[in-house]
């Protein structure tokens, strides 16, 4: 895929920055509001950008190593939360709703089967979700492709009915794990680094998770540039896979892509080694309290709106941060100029 938003320099770029800069207000004084609006604006190629049925996408799937004792949950509640979002009793339903965006839930390879069911998509790559990373590939590369081809067709469906903002979620117990692998391969980091407590693991439980996780790493024994389809196929889960194929498909139709948290930044980093110039399309929502999230904001340059401790996934903080996303727009479109309100400006 071959995208940018890049402009520095052009009209459009410096038709942006005077918008925001002759605001009736101090130059710069609303901060990441007036960075966001500038991006936006240069996403939308437009001095008015405006969102259209803002969609967030929840990828569920099942990860053949959460049997190993790598989460405090048992596998079963990922199909149980399923049920949950369609009920729209989930943390993420009501942070959606109350925001004023739609949830879509994507059945990317759950380990259940939930029949046909309207208010799910059914992508299911696999029955039984992904296989064990500690002793083998979690994927075949063909699964892999699969799934990324998967979302990106259910994201160019959005895109053709109207859709510009896309946020994206997932389900899976055991996923941390995961996307503490994908984080580590990606950005270099040291894999302690990279682990946390995930859905809230003990001394014990921490240190478990952190032992087998290294196990995989020798298992695998994958180099510093691997390539994003060979490490999604290692130690992703279907969701992730989803998810990377998702944000690569909005891009590609010029969506604002509101990232969340630890697991979908994992996503993202695959994402970015495809395409590095998805980056410019990316709203960092939220800080996660998983520490490897750190690691990746550093790799991706990504500069966090809000920092409220979360880690519940679900794309909960990229529902949270769409009402700021929100009023970056409205600073440009509705805030009145200098010249307009007849204020002076600052003689300096």
């Amino acid at each position: 895929m071959n995208f940018t938003v890049s402009q520095l320099g052009t009209a459009l770029d410096q038709a942006l920055r005077e918008a925001i800069d002759n605001k009736t207000k101090p130059r710069g004084s609303l901060g990441a509001l007036e960075r966001v609006a500038l991006q936006v604006g240069r996403i939308q190629r437009s001095l008015s950008p405006r969102f259209n049925h803002p969609t967030l996408l929840v990828f569920a799937a099942d990860h053949g190593a959460a049997k190993a004792g790598l989460s405090a949950y048992p596998q079963d509640v990922t199909w149980q939360m399923v049920e949950n979002y369609l009920a729209g009793g989930a943390g993420v339903n009501v942070f959606a709703r109350q925001n004023g965006l739609a949830v879509k839930v994507i059945d990317a390879g759950v380990a259940h089967d939930f029949g046909a069911r309207p208010k799910l998509i059914d992508a299911k790559i696999s029955p039984t979700g992904t296989r064990n990373y500690l002793d083998e590939a979690a994927m075949t590369r063909e699964q892999c492709a699969a799934a990324i081809e998967s979302a990106a067709e259910i994201v160019r469906e959005l895109a053709a009915s109207g859709c510009n903002l896309l946020a994206v979620g997932e389900m899976g117990i055991g996923n941390t794990a995961s996307a503490a692998l994908l984080t580590h391969v990606f950005t270099g980091a040291p894999l302690d680094a990279c682990v946390g407590r995930g859905t809230g693991l003990d001394d014990a439980g921490l240190a478990r998770k952190r032992e087998r996780l290294a196990q995989a790493v020798a298992r695998a024994r994958l180099p510093a540039n691997v390539d994003a389809l060979d490490a999604l196929a290692e130690f992703g889960g279907f969701e992730i896979a989803m998810m990377t194929g998702a944000l690569l498909a909005g891009a590609e139709g010029r969506m604002t892509l509101l990232i969340d948290g630890f697991i979908a930044s994992s996503a993202l980093l695959a994402a970015a080694r495809i395409a590095p110039a998805i980056r410019d399309y990316c709203v960092f929502c939220h800080c996660s309290a998983e520490p490897g999230h750190r690691e990746q904001l550093r790799a991706l340059g990504g500069e966090p709106l809000l920092d409220l401790g979360l880690r519940l996934g679900e794309g909960t903080g990229a529902a949270l941060a769409y009402p700021l996303v929100c009023s970056a727009l409205a600073l440009l479109n509705e805030m009145a100029s200098f010249a307009s309100a007849n204020v002076s400006k600052n003689i300096r």
